[in-house]
């Protein structure tokens, strides 16, 4: 039996997800730890620098005032001084970073101090940054190489952890799809750990649990119902019949008539729905079954029955049916399915009402507004007819013959015909 709707499919695999998530957070872990790195060496490095050469310029001057030599790495007044540190206000040592590069020197860190008062010579001592810097490249790319190894051993782990988890998740939902298809004893049991997973496994659990036994309540209710009420009908049956004929007498029995085949509905569904119904299968020819099934009607409806490429309608299709497809099921809940479905096509639809045995596959047509929208998608439902436009009635035809279909191994698909009309397709086991 095909479900008349399914759960969507899941248009991207959570494990996915939460694997591009951790790669996305993994590379913006690296980045941030990357540049904060980077940037505190940098001025680690300047910090190191400065102190460096304005110790050194203090080791000069000391040398310079007391032999008027310079030290190694000091100068008088040198050209490429930076112009802040040219002029000094005071006798104070200054620093300057240079970004100036010239040739294979990189940055550097220059400090001065004026050799005596105001006008006197500056002397100056430069430190080159390049050592340094080029550690902090190294540096650089040994930290993207770390991020990019971690991240290669995140990723998989990542989703792994994520895969335990979507199976996990989807166990859930395959639970909550076979619940929603009719399988009520669908569980999902017992799950690992104590998540917000389990969590939601408990609850699916518990309410098909609780949708369980309301349903088992209802029907258990309705074959009480159905069988209580069987006695005093057959009570009203047998009154009617001492009734005098006559129009009252006529309307009477019409109106009992349609309350017993109610009842009997109803116990019928009981059945199907408490699995007390088995199958009794015999060898028998789909023509035959289906042409007996719809002249037992009394309907007015077009049988079509195609052997061996040859179609057969009306009388010859009576007499040829024998030719037909051989199946072997229940003849009389084939019958009572195919029946039911012309019985709902007369009552529901609009005229002709055309019934298609081919191979293995019944097809009853009317040429009425069609299936509503809420019937195709949810199914048929007992006691609801789908639309106001199909008529009255209780709504059990298409209940019971679904049910027997299912108790068939059958498969009926309810749809609209392109050009309007209703179309049951019933497709029995090859």
């Amino acid at each position: 039996m095909r479900p008349f709707h399914r759960l969507r499919p899941a248009r991207a695999s959570l494990r996915w997800k939460i694997a591009a998530l951790a790669a996305a957070t993994a590379c913006l872990v690296a980045v941030a730890v990357g540049v904060l790195v980077h940037v505190w060496t940098a001025r680690d490095i300047r910090d190191r620098a400065a102190a460096e050469a304005f110790n050194s310029v203090y080791s000069a001057m000391d040398v310079y005032r007391r032999t008027g030599t310079l030290a190694d790495g000091a100068e008088l007044d040198p050209a490429d001084l930076p112009a802040v540190l040219r002029h000094p206000a005071d006798g104070d040592r200054h620093t300057a970073y240079d970004e100036h590069v010239e040739g294979n020197l990189g940055p550097s860190v220059w400090a001065a101090q004026r050799t005596g008062g105001p006008g006197s010579r500056v002397l100056a001592v430069q430190v080159n940054l390049s050592p340094q810097l080029y550690g902090l490249r190294q540096l650089d790319v040994s930290m993207t190489i770390a991020s990019l190894v971690a991240l290669a051993a995140a990723v998989p782990l990542a989703a792994y952890g994520a895969g335990l988890l979507a199976r996990r998740l989807r166990r859930v939902s395959e639970t909550a799809g076979r619940i929603s298809a009719g399988d009520l004893d669908a569980r999902t049991g017992p799950t690992k750990g104590h998540d917000e997973v389990a969590d939601i496994a408990a609850t699916v659990d518990l309410m098909a649990d609780s949708l369980g036994r309301r349903l088992r309540t209802e029907r258990q209710f309705t074959a009480d119902v159905a069988h209580e009420l069987r006695t005093p009908v057959g009570g009203l049956l047998a009154a009617v019949d001492l009734l005098p004929p006559g129009e009252t007498e006529d309307l009477l029995r019409a109106r009992v008539r349609d309350l017993r085949g109610l009842v009997e509905d109803l116990l019928e569904i009981s059945r199907l729905d408490a699995g007390a119904e088995q199958p009794v299968r015999a060898h028998v020819p789909l023509g035959a079954v289906v042409s007996d099934a719809v002249l037992r009607t009394g309907l007015d409806t077009e049988v079509t029955v195609t052997v061996a490429g040859t179609q057969r309608a009306g009388a010859d299709a009576d007499a040829r049916a024998e030719d037909a497809t051989t199946v072997e099921t229940d003849p009389r809940r084939l019958e009572r399915i195919v029946s039911n479905l012309v019985v709902n096509a007369h009552r529901h639809g609009d005229t002709p009402v055309q019934v298609t045995v081919e191979g293995c596959t019944v097809v009853v047509r009317d040429h009425g507004p069609g299936f509503p929208a809420d019937l195709l998608l949810h199914g048929p439902r007992r006691f609801h007819t789908g639309a106001a436009e199909r008529g009255s009635g209780h709504g059990l035809g298409l209940t019971i013959a679904l049910g027997q279909a299912r108790l068939l191994g059958a498969e009926l698909r309810l749809e609209n015909a392109p050009d309007g009309g209703a179309v049951a397709t019933l497709s029995l086991p090859a």
